[in-house]
């Protein structure tokens, strides 16, 4: 049998994600469920990380906040993450310090996506960005996950339920509303922006909607989902049978 070499304390769950500190109720799908994953997944709450100081009060608690998520990474990486996410799109602003801080993979926000997904459009489309708070996005949010400028954003506050229910974090969340939140944001980004190419969900709590806004707009939705599912395969290649004694074929 072949030389075995420890490390870590828990094996088999190599993706590791940071959540804000929360109440509100999450469904299959949402990235705090751990049913959502096809994959074993660790967590790590992040004391104090509240969705209204990541999201609505922005840079300014983020300074005081970048430590703690350090904190909780490395201590995901010493229990066994090869790779961290995290459950907002918002903290694009802690990705370069939390990167180096770490010394694995970092995936701070749905946002890296736009770069690649817009490589993949024909001349003259965009990459149009849903987001839970338009008004809290800035463009050191943007910069900071390499998304260009002027990208088309649409927000859902104004709402009925998604915003509100998330940001307050409330104890009990209506989702057939925060589904109609979703399809209305969805059919304003369109209508506003004809070339539209392409959706990126920046809230990790907006992917039990993606299909909705697909089936609404007829364009790819690309969200922390897919992002996640593309991070873990480079974390833990799929397996297909072929040992290293197996000839090349």
């Amino acid at each position: 049998m072949s030389v075995q070499y420890g490390g870590k304390t828990v094996y088999g769950a190599n993706l590791g994600i940071l959540m804000l500190e929360t109440r509100f109720p999450r469904i299959i799908g949402d990235i705090g469920n751990a049913l959502t994953w096809p994959f074993p997944v660790q967590y790590r709450v992040v004391r104090g990380a509240t969705p209204d100081k990541v999201v609505r009060q922005g840079a300014a608690a983020m300074a005081d906040l970048t430590g703690t998520f350090i904190d909780a990474a490395r201590d995901l990486v010493v229990t066994g993450a090869d790779g961290i996410t995290t459950n907002c799109g918002f903290l694009s602003l802690v990705q370069e310090e939390v990167a180096d801080a770490i010394g694995v993979p970092f995936a701070s926000s749905s946002l890296m996506q736009v770069p690649g997904v817009q490589a993949l459009l024909p001349r003259g489309k965009r990459v149009g960005i849903l987001t839970i708070s338009k008004a809290s996005m800035t463009d050191a949010h943007l910069i900071a996950a390499n998304v260009p400028l002027d990208t088309p954003v649409v927000g859902t506050e104004g709402g009925r339920e998604f915003t509100r229910g998330i940001l307050d974090d409330e104890a009990s969340l209506d989702f057939a509303a925060c589904r109609l939140d979703l399809i209305d944001a969805s059919r304003t980004l369109v209508d506003a922006h004809e070339n539209i190419g392409a959706i990126v969900l920046e809230c990790t709590n907006m992917v039990p909607y993606a299909a909705d806004v697909r089936k609404i707009t007829g364009l790819p939705v690309y969200s922390i989902y897919s992002f996640v599912n593309w991070f873990q395969a480079g974390l833990m290649p799929r397996r297909f049978g072929v040992t290293l004694d197996d000839p090349v074929r």
